[in-house]
């Protein structure tokens, strides 16, 4: 059975033991199910699924653009919010505590569509997942919008069965209405999140067109909160849009990056001085700090960045997680003496981003490179994606047996996943290839060719590429952290009903803390 028609099939398929992962096999990668998946019966009975294609969506996310045009008004609003926590009396330092050196975390990141590649993160998760002591969302809680009205339908309801506390840090999407709503949800603050008045000729433009918050329906959010996650272990508020968690043997730190990513003064010096200190760290961020083959070291108002307080030997980091790019990367980067793992964990419920648009690594060596799902694989499904679209299914749509051996034969990489030694891509192939985006050698080059995956503005991306049918792609991480070391695995969330008991384990790092 294909995983296009899984969906629509009677679940009468015996289970099978899931494939090891999407390295081994294509039934591994959710290519082939052979039972449909069980999060069908989590979904609401009428789900519309949240299709980027749409005007109005669009149009509800513009202050993405409002503010790359007109300057980000992110740092004024979250200073005045974070003033306001302190007055209520906010954690010190804005950091929790934790007593036991031994315990586990989930880290999903991008997660609130509210439609089926939501839901399909969900019993495998739960399976995975199962004894962690929290979760941690790492950006995008909710799209479009961020709006309080959209946490019952995408936060409340599809967790309603993770016995833990949640936490996460903002995402842009999460801004778009200000930080209202997740400060309302994660914070237990309902804030004036206006922006300040813009300065200069188009300062009136900007705040005609700036998007503003949503009214909080307080008797509707605590009703969803009761009905979904009103238990005890359930319920947790963070000290602010950044925070730590302090433990006997490592700090995660989480930072909040607004719309384009820079850290305003007040938080840069909170991060420097949190950081300081023996203890391992561990930071999570709306936006990663290594992402398809790239640095972004995330600025800081007044100077300064992210990364150079990440790579300071005297903060003793470990690794950072990032958001915002809706797939799976990993980088070993060496760092001195010690390595810092930095991670993309994207894949927690929304669309994929492309990974066959990421050129050989530089970063690191490509052989120390992780994706999911495989730079193959992503180019099979965008292939057919292509293909339905343009009506032309016969010159488009590959097999993840032909995508490999075209990225192969591109990038000069050796496969993710083995297929038979010396496989050379037809012409078809290589020119469907280099038309969606596989780079040619090790850097971007001659994009003009190139139809929407992610060489095109933020609006014209990987967005316009969502499905909600099987193989998903979609990842999630658990974070094990003993008192000597701690252990990163990403798990594979396929929409295939083999997989959600015992979900594929795509990548796995065991980082000494001493």
């Amino acid at each position: 059975m294909r995983a296009d028609d899984a969906e629509d099939a009677e679940d009468t398929a015996e289970p099978r033991r899931a494939a090891a992962n999407s390295r081994t096999s294509e039934a591994g990668a959710g290519w082939v199910c052979g039972s449909r998946g069980t999060f069908n019966d989590l979904l609401p009975e009428r789900v519309r699924p949240l299709s980027w294609r749409r005007p109005s969506v669009l149009w509800r996310s513009r202050n993405d653009v409002i503010a790359r045009l007109f300057g980000d008004p992110c740092d004024a609003i979250r200073r005045r919010c974070v003033t306001a926590l302190a007055e209520r009396g906010t954690p010190a330092a804005f950091t929790l505590h934790r007593p036991a050196p031994e315990f586990s975390f989930a880290v999903l990141g991008d997660t609130g569509e509210g439609d089926r590649s939501q839901y399909a993160v969900v019993p495998p998760l739960l399976a995975a997942g199962a004894g962690t002591d929290f979760m941690v969302i790492a950006s995008d809680v909710i799209y479009p919008t961020g709006d309080t009205a959209d946490y019952p339908a995408k936060f409340l309801r599809p967790y309603r069965d993770y016995p833990g506390p949640i936490y996460a840090v903002p995402g842009n999407h999460d801004w778009y209405d200000g930080l209202r709503g997740f400060l309302r949800v994660f914070c237990d603050l309902d804030a004036d999140c206006a922006p300040p008045p813009w300065r200069g000729p188009f300062g009136a433009v900007a705040r005609l067109l700036w998007r503003r918050s949503g009214p909080v329906d307080e008797r509707a959010l605590a009703a969803a909160r009761a009905e979904y996650r009103g238990a005890a272990g359930q319920r947790a508020v963070q000290p602010g849009p950044y925070w730590a968690i302090d433990t006997p043997s490592l700090r995660i730190i989480g930072i909040d990056t607004g719309v384009t990513g820079r850290l305003d003064r007040d938080q840069g010096a909170w991060l420097r001085e949190i950081s300081a200190g023996p203890k391992a760290k561990l930071l999570v961020t709306g936006k990663p700090l290594r992402v398809d083959d790239d640095r972004r070291p995330g600025a800081i108002e007044g100077g300064g960045t992210v990364d150079e307080i990440v790579q300071d030997p005297r903060h003793h980091y470990v690794a950072a997680i990032g958001g915002d790019i809706h797939n799976y990367q990993r980088y070993p980067v060496r760092v001195g003496d010690r390595t810092v793992q930095y991670l993309v964990s994207g894949g927690g419920g929304a669309f994929m981003h492309a990974t066959h648009i990421i050129p050989r690594t530089h970063v690191v060596d490509e052989e120390e490179f992780r994706c999911y799902p495989l730079r193959g694989d992503s180019l099979s499904r965008y292939s057919k994606l292509y293909g339905r679209w343009l009506r032309l299914p016969k010159l488009f749509e590959l097999t993840p047996e032909e995508a490999t051996a075209a990225v192969e034969h591109r990038l000069g990489i050796r496969p993710g996943r083995g297929y038979d030694a010396g496989m050379t891509p037809s012409r078809r192939a290589r020119f469907v290839a280099a038309v969606l985006g596989v780079p040619r050698g090790t850097r971007y080059r001659h994009r003009l060719l190139r139809l929407p995956v992610r060489g095109l503005p933020q609006l014209f991306r990987s967005e316009m590429a969502d499905w909600d049918r099987p193989p998903f792609f979609k990842s999630f991480l658990r974070v094990d952290v003993g008192e000597r070391e701690l252990r990163i695995r990403c798990f594979a969330a396929t929409g295939c009903g083999d997989h959600e008991a015992d979900p594929p384990c795509e990548d796995e790092v065991t980082i000494p803390l001493r």
